[in-house]
């Protein structure tokens, strides 16, 4: 019998345990299918609202062909160690910038956590506030820092931080209030105060969480580093911008294959500090 099947004492119990999912009622037949009328509603009314033109984009698949021809063989043009230089200076970018964002939202996302600070209105306050960081672009961060401090790399590593800094307090914040609560009990049994049962029994069990998430972050912020450059705020963007411009369909495809070819050792590299830093977080918490 495959591990899957399951006797009629399973369902059984399955349909005590979730009633809901197992034996719905008529209501929730019908709210689950008006639910899915609505959303199959919402996609046809956003195609016709954003004026989709399926034709367009078949009549147009012939030119992306004929960019993709052009773009064989790659060519650096004799520019190959400026690529590289600014390539690195794209990697320097992404990972200062999630650094910075880490560091400044890790204090953010503890106070925000609410099993460290029960006030909701100093939580709502501070949680909306991330929101609000969170909800602009890492492209327009660019543009705002640029008109603040200049064209160039200092500006592109202040909008991956700003960025950064809303999304990681929300997550570092979470990731707080799903730790497990054994770690500050047993520092509060033997008469630890509050400090004590975050700093020795909170974070333990989420820092390794928490730096995956870090190395998680550094791997996205690669790419954005790569397009934030477009606006000025340094890298290699500005480099495929200007390649693009001007019709130097050759040495756009070197330049993206530099991309591409970076993006994957850092994925390489991440997933497997990610998966040392988790087995580390496993041993540690069943120890």
């Amino acid at each position: 019998m495959s591990e899957f099947d399951l006797s009629s004492p399973d369902i059984a119990g399955l349909s005590r345990r979730y009633p809901a999912v197992m034996q719905p009622t008529p209501m929730g037949r019908i709210l689950t299918a008006a639910f899915v009328i609505f959303l199959l509603a919402l996609v046809v009314f956003g195609v016709w609202w954003l004026e989709f033109d399926f034709q367009r984009v078949r009549s147009g698949m012939g030119k992306l062909g004929q960019f993709v021809v052009l773009m064989f063989p790659p060519a650096s043009d004799g520019q190959g160690f400026s690529y590289f230089k600014a390539l690195g200076e794209t990697l320097a970018i992404a990972l200062l910038g999630t650094l910075l964002g880490a560091v400044l939202a890790f204090p953010l996302g503890v106070l925000a956590a609410t099993n460290v600070i029960p006030n909701w209105i100093f939580r709502f306050g501070l949680r909306r506030s991330l929101d609000v960081v969170r909800s602009v672009d890492t492209l327009v961060w660019a543009l705002i820092w640029i008109n603040v401090v200049g064209l160039g790399p200092f500006a592109g590593v202040l909008a991956i931080a700003s960025s950064d800094l809303g999304a990681f307090g929300k997550i570092f914040a979470e990731t707080i209030e799903g730790a497990s609560k054994k770690g500050v009990e047993g520092v509060r049994s033997t008469g630890g105060t509050k400090l004590h049962e975050v700093r020795f029994g909170l974070l333990p069990e989420v820092l390794p969480v928490i730096l995956g998430q870090i190395l998680y972050f550094f791997e996205s912020n690669t790419r954005s580093a790569s397009i934030i450059g477009i606006v000025g705020a340094g890298g290699i963007g500005l480099h495929l911008y200007e390649q693009i411009r001007t019709v130097e369909w050759q040495s756009v495809c070197y330049i993206v294959i530099m991309i591409l070819i970076t993006v994957a050792i850092i994925d390489y590299i991440s997933t497997k500090l990610r998966s040392v830093i988790a087995g580390r977080g496993a041993g540690n918490r069943g120890s």
